[in-house]
Order: C-alpha cells, then structure tokens, then sequence
C-alpha cells in the first residue's frame, strides 16, 4: 500500500480519509494477503493533514455569529470521528501492517504508522507531532496510541513541543524498530519482516494480534472517544486559524489562547 499524494509530499486530503477503510477491508477480504507494508512515493512520507485540501470543510465549522450553535459542534465531532475511522481502520484491521518511512513524517503520518504493528524508518526520517503548531489537540489516535509505543513521558514531550526528532532517536525512544540507510533500503527491510509475518501460520498471527490489541483497545477507545469531545468543543478557535494564516502567509504564528 503507498501513499501516492497530492503533491510530492503525500499530504492527507479528503482522499485519504476515505479511501484507507476501503483498502483496509479489501486487504482483509483477500485470504491471500497476510501483511501489508504501508509505504509512499516521493521524498517524504507524510507531511499530514492537508489544510488547504479540508479547508472547505473546516470553513463550515467556524461560527457565522455569536449565538451558540450546538449543531456546529456536532458536525465537528462527528467530521473528526468520521476521519479517525481512516486511521483506527489500520489498528483494527486482521492484516498486520508494517511502515516504511522516509523523510518527513508530520502529524497525521504519526498518527497512521502509530496505528501499524511495526514502523521501519530510513537514515533520513524525522517524526513530529506537529498539531500543537497549528493549534489542533492531535485527535487521530497518536496520543492514545503513542504511550504503549514509546511511553508517556516521551509522548508527552513530543506532544506539547511540536519538535521533530531524527531516526536515530526515533530508534532510542522505540517509535521505529529498525533504521535502513535510504528509501529503498527502509522499503526493503519493511517487505522483509512482513514476509516473515506472513510466513507464520495466519490464525495464529491474528490471534497473537487481538491479544495484543484487547490489552490496549478499551483506554485507546475512551481516549480517542474524548480527545473528539474536546475538539468539537475548542477546534473553531482563534488560535487554529491564526496557525493556518500563518501557514499561507509563511510567518510565524501568534497564539492569544483564544
């Protein structure tokens, strides 16, 4: 599976969050795919969300007046749920996934590969969880993820600075297992382990995969229930759409907490 676009940085538009469902069950509907790599074309893996691409639908939740409209903060939490199910479509699915990564892996990428059982990076990749820059609680699944991946302490860290890291320290904190020379090096290894994976007996694999998963799956659900909540509740503030002016302005932000 790759990552195709739009652009050459595989920005994540409407596109994306309702094709990988989609991809998912067909991959799960063949009983003769038992992994799958999830890979991207171009220099970089993900820059994430693409805001230019949502903004239509991000437009229609901001308040047209002062008079509360409950039903705008609806549509909020249910557009964020909607797109979640892109990324919880990943997590839940009976094909184990392992990512491969180069370059730039922002936001919403850290979010899919956080959601794939095994996440390979080359020399050159750098992870960020980017949405506090662009004053967005992170709400596809990293934050609830991220902590059995990686641990509090460094989500935490990573989560409220926005910095990026390197593969070699992506390797220390264990966010990739693995780290190749290039693109086509991290490509290689990503097929390998999987062909190891699918090399073992398919029940069991799926079986070793669900114990796994119940372990987790409850707190991910009521975090990821909560983090939409929040959303629906602070998305529409002054601070997401002064980081979106600055981002087509190419200035740096200011934050008002409003």
């Amino acid at each position: 599976m790759t990552l195709t676009g739009p652009g050459r940085n595989n920005a994540m538009g409407p596109d994306f969050w309702a094709d990988m469902p989609r991809v998912m069950a067909e991959l799960d509907a063949d009983p003769d795919v038992r992994a799958a790599v999830i890979a991207a074309e171009g220099r970089n893996f993900t820059y994430g969300l693409d805001l230019m691409a949502m903004m239509p639908q991000f437009m229609e939740f901001l308040p047209q007046d002062k008079a509360p409209d409950a039903s705008r903060n609806e549509r909020i939490l249910d557009s964020v749920e909607d797109m979640r199910r892109a990324v919880d479509a990943v997590a839940s699915a009976k094909t184990p996934t392992v990512a491969a990564v180069q370059g730039r892996c922002i936001g919403g990428g850290i979010d899919l590969i956080s959601a794939c059982d095994v996440r390979h990076g080359s020399a050159d990749s750098t992870y960020s969880v980017r949405e506090v820059k662009v004053g967005i609680v992170a709400d596809m699944g990293s934050l609830a993820r991220l902590p059995y991946i990686i641990g509090s302490g460094l989500t935490r860290e990573l989560a409220l600075t926005g910095r990026d890291i390197d593969a070699e320290t992506a390797l220390r904190y264990g966010l990739v297992t693995h780290v190749a020379d290039d693109a086509a090096g991290v490509l290689d290894s990503a097929h390998a382990t999987a062909a190891e994976i699918a090399d073992n007996p398919p029940l069991v694999v799926r079986g070793t995969r669900e114990v796994l998963n119940r372990a987790i799956e409850g707190p991910i659900y009521e975090s990821n229930r909560y983090v939409a909540t929040w959303n629906a509740g602070f998305l529409a503030s002054a601070d997401m759409m002064e980081a979106i002016s600055a981002t087509l302005e190419k200035r740096e932000a200011k934050f008002t907490g409003r």
